[in-house]
């Protein structure tokens, strides 16, 4: 049974992208069919395996102990303001960005990650039939983050044209940066995060190449990965940079939390009031078919859809907080919609990714919002497709 509500998934998100596709006649299949193929196989190795049990324990040691080290920095400037046995969302899981970005831009400046990016993408270019730039801005956006990732392609961005632009765009939203993973290990098991971080990243090339073929001239668009002369930073100028850009998507990851959670308390106690059952009660039965299309089990339908409808028009934290601190799922239950939350797959992530290129380039920006909604479509495809892939397993 969990077999055939696992094929009825996926063939359902394949039908909605499907009728979303601008060419039709060019989806190439058998990338597809190779790329669904590994995503099986890797979520065997993730969840069922002592080599996955073994490299999720690996990651999460490594962020557990970011975490630990992080928690030392915040101890220093914000300790004895919290309450005793007590710890603040902000303190124990948002501040904590701003030592992972850090580091990521210390691997970023001695090229490492430069260097490890370039070639996974490379490898993966043979793997998803698309083009070397697409295939990099992938495992970049993973790494980087939805905004951060534009940067590193900006000598390209003026002679992308509008489907490759797309692709890039979809990438972006739907992984998530490697900055705050962290924090989502905070609050999910550790490996529904990795295990959706490595779905989502062939999950998005999947979903692009039925929404958005194309073939690529690779001679025309050569990745440029190299620095402009003069703008070249010390080591210092670098650390504070990204040390500040962490601590602004920690202020403004708790500036949205604070917004949302009020928001949806207020529209929650209205619909209590009209018709008896809150916004997200109401959202959880329009989102349920897709929870059970996923492999969510009947009884916990409509909570986890609720979950799901809260992270689209919210966002993941949002979800996330919801899902550990209310009344528990069944494990099955989850750890699909876990893997489910883990992206940037909503309503806000329209306006960080436009308004990202748009800093870049205006109108390369004015073509992604116009192209926004069908993002935000492919993303959420790419999440239920990771979810439903994982769920065989769960």
């Amino acid at each position: 049974m969990r077999i055939l509500i696992a094929l009825l998934g996926v063939l359902v998100v394949f039908a909605l992208a499907y009728l979303g596709s601008n060419n039709r006649k060019k989806i190439r299949y058998r990338p597809i069919a190779v790329m669904i193929g590994l995503q099986v196989i890797l979520s065997f190795i993730f969840l069922n395996t002592p080599v996955g049990e073994a490299i999720i324990k690996a990651i999460s040691f490594v962020f557990d102990n970011l975490m630990n080290y992080a928690g030392q920095g915040v101890d220093f400037v914000f300790g004895g303001m919290a309450n005793e046995g007590k710890a603040p969302f902000f303190l124990t899981v948002l501040l904590p960005i701003v030592v992972i970005s850090s580091i990521i831009g210390i691997l970023q400046y001695t090229k490492i990650l430069p260097f490890i990016i370039k070639y996974i993408g490379l490898i993966l270019s043979k793997v998803n039939g698309m083009g070397r730039l697409e295939s990099y801005n992938g495992v970049a956006s993973a790494i980087l983050g939805q905004s951060e990732v534009f940067i590193s392609v900006k000598n390209q961005l003026e002679y992308l044209p509008k489907y490759r632009l797309y692709t890039l765009c979809a990438s972006a939203m739907s992984t998530v940066s490697m900055s705050i993973v962290g924090s989502y290990m905070e609050l999910l098991d550790p490996k529904y995060v990795v295990t959706a971080l490595i779905l989502n990243l062939f999950g998005g090339f999947i979903i692009a190449s039925i929404l958005n073929p194309y073939t690529v001239n690779e001679e025309e668009y050569e990745l440029q990965a190299e620095e402009e002369e003069g703008e070249k930073q010390s080591f210092f100028e670098m650390l504070g940079e990204y040390i500040m850009d962490g601590f602004k998507v920690a202020i403004t990851v708790g500036a949205m939390l604070i917004g949302f959670v009020a928001l949806i308390a207020i529209v929650n106690g209205i619909f209590k009031g009209i018709i008896g059952i809150s916004f997200q009660q109401l959202l959880g039965y329009v989102f349920s078919p897709i929870a059970f299309i996923m492999g969510v089990p009947w009884g916990d339908l409509v909570h986890a859809g609720s979950l799901m409808a809260t992270k689209m028009v919210t966002n993941e934290f949002v979800a996330m907080t919801d899902l550990s601190s209310q009344n528990p799922m069944s494990v099955r239950a989850t750890g699909i919609v876990s893997v489910f939350l883990v992206s940037f797959a909503n309503f806000s992530s329209i306006g960080i990714i436009t308004g990202a290129v748009k800093g870049l380039h205006e109108k390369k920006g004015n073509e992604v919002a116009s192209f926004g909604l069908k993002l935000l479509y492919g993303a959420t495809l790419v999440s239920i497709l990771s979810a439903t892939i994982a769920g065989l397993f769960i």
